[in-house]
């Protein structure tokens, strides 16, 4: 099965057909670096790493561009508000966002350049556009795109400029030809970052930021585009007008956006004051809880998160990780290079739109029953069935590489989690097997309701106990 991509500009999914055969070409829109991120911003990386390992695992040769933005109003308040420059507060937030990726196993892209670092780049890209007539400059050092001077604005959100036009009021010393013309160019306030240019000493907007450096690095066209489903407008429809109304032709061939992030079914909002930071996700919670956590939905879907949805998670991640220890001691290594059924499901489910949540659902599956043959075998499987469980323990291992997680060593999950106090610490097994032993020894002084009682307890921890003549075992449910 070739890949398949929704595009959001065609509204379905695509043949992935690179411009470039055996290549890729890709940017993402990273984070604006004014203050800590949150969960969102933690899911479009997480999902767009998980794009560009897949990429990567099918053979493309990737270029995978993600920008930061450090120079913008927000982080221009941020700096008169605390004295700090511009440049300490974008430094120490790109630190620690690269700190909090790090931690989450995000891998880092070919290029992560920065606005500051492309000013000329920008300067000439609006002259250029000023020159052929889709830009315009304005008495005080203002420049502006002319959407009139690009027919097929709107395009890519659906959004149409005449009904935008016929709601919109410009002020009476509005300089602008029309209400929807936006932003190239700002002229310089006292005490704001800036630098030289033909329309005076000034500062970029923010659209023009990453037209400027996809063109730099990928060219007047590339393969892929990606942000979150809220860049969709005015962002990136202004990127296509600007970009297209310069150099012709198709800008992007793909657009891919992922869902937002809801906090206890709740829009994030600082209204509601339910912004999530990662900073403290990952003090309550493991990187790969996180992760999984992040990649449990289709990435064009909504995801809620709470404490609730979080614990859901790391049970099941457990399950993986106590099925995964259990193949260690039957003996089991995955060492095997034939792939089996789980690799395939897994590959169809990401080749189909990246579906990492049917791709999830397949490996938990291979889990469930991979625990059936060994509770029927007592964990000591026949060569045919040892040869099924090679199998899929090789292909956890093949794609843990593309879902950044199931990394770990199953014989230390348990015991790390544990010792490092997380809250979705793992079910130690030694407080498992204690209990067994209790309820074993309650049977056998006929305290019945006491050993009911530890199975009742043992239920609720999703363990499912095993009565046979050899004792009893337990596995995840």
């Amino acid at each position: 099965m070739s890949l398949k991509i929704y595009n959001t500009l065609s509204g379905k999914k695509e043949d992935f057909i690179p411009i470039e055969e055996g290549k890729v070409s890709m940017y993402v829109c990273g984070p604006t670096v004014y203050d800590t991120s949150h969960i969102g911003h933690a899911r479009s990386v997480v999902v767009f790493d998980m794009v560009f390992r897949w990429l990567t695992r099918l053979e493309y040769e990737v270029t995978y561009v993600r920008n930061f933005t450090d120079v913008d109003d927000k982080i221009i308040k941020k700096s008169n508000e605390t004295g700090e420059s511009c440049t300490a507060i974008t430094e120490k937030y790109i630190d620690e966002f690269h700190n909090e990726m790090d931690a989450l196993n995000v891998l880092r892209p070919t290029m992560e350049p920065k606005a500051t670092e492309h000013i000329n780049h920008i300067i000439d890209f609006i002259g250029k556009l000023i020159d052929k007539g889709k830009a315009y400059p304005v008495e005080g050092g203002d420049v502006y795109f002319s959407i009139d001077s690009f027919k097929e604005y709107g395009k890519l959100s659906g959004r149409n400029p005449d009904d935008m036009r016929a709601g919109a009021r410009i002020a009476v010393d509005e300089k602008k030809r029309s209400p929807l013309d936006f932003t190239l160019w700002k002229p310089a306030k006292p005490g704001e970052p800036s630098w030289e240019s033909p329309w005076g000493k000034g500062r970029p907007g923010w659209h023009i930021e990453c037209s400027a450096m996809s063109a730099e690095y990928l060219g007047r066209g590339f393969d892929i585009h990606g942000g979150g489903k809220d860049l969709i407008f005015p962002h990136h429809e202004n990127e296509i007008a600007q970009s297209e109304a310069l150099f012709g032709g198709r800008f992007v061939k793909y657009w891919i956006h992922n869902g937002f992030v809801d906090i206890n079914n709740e829009k994030m909002s600082k209204s509601l004051g339910n912004f999530t930071m990662i900073k403290e996700v990952l003090a309550d919670h493991s990187p790969e809880v996180i992760r999984l956590f992040l990649l449990s939905k289709q990435y064009r879907s909504p995801i809620d998160y709470s404490e609730d949805s979080m614990k859901e998670v790391s049970q099941g991640l457990d399950r993986v990780y106590a099925f995964l220890e259990r193949l260690d001691n039957a003996g089991i290594q995955g060492e095997t290079k034939d792939r089996g059924p789980l690799w395939e499901d897994f590959s169809q489910a990401m080749n189909d739109d990246f579906n990492s949540a049917r791709a999830l659902a397949a490996v938990f599956e291979a889990v469930k029953k991979g625990n059936k043959l060994l509770d029927q075998t007592n964990d000591a499987p026949d060569a045919d069935m040892k040869k099924d469980l090679e199998r899929v323990y090789a292909d956890v291992k093949s794609l843990s590489g593309v879902l950044g997680i199931f990394q770990e060593d199953p014989k230390d999950w348990f015991r790390t989690k544990k010792d490092k106090g997380m809250s979705d610490k793992a079910i130690d097994p030694a407080e498992v097997d204690g209990l067994i032993q209790e309820r074993a020894d309650a049977r056998k002084s006929k305290d019945f309701a006491r050993a009911d009682e530890i199975r009742d307890q043992l239920q609720a921890m999703n363990i499912v106990l095993e009565d046979g003549p050899g004792g009893t075992t337990w596995r995840f449910e």
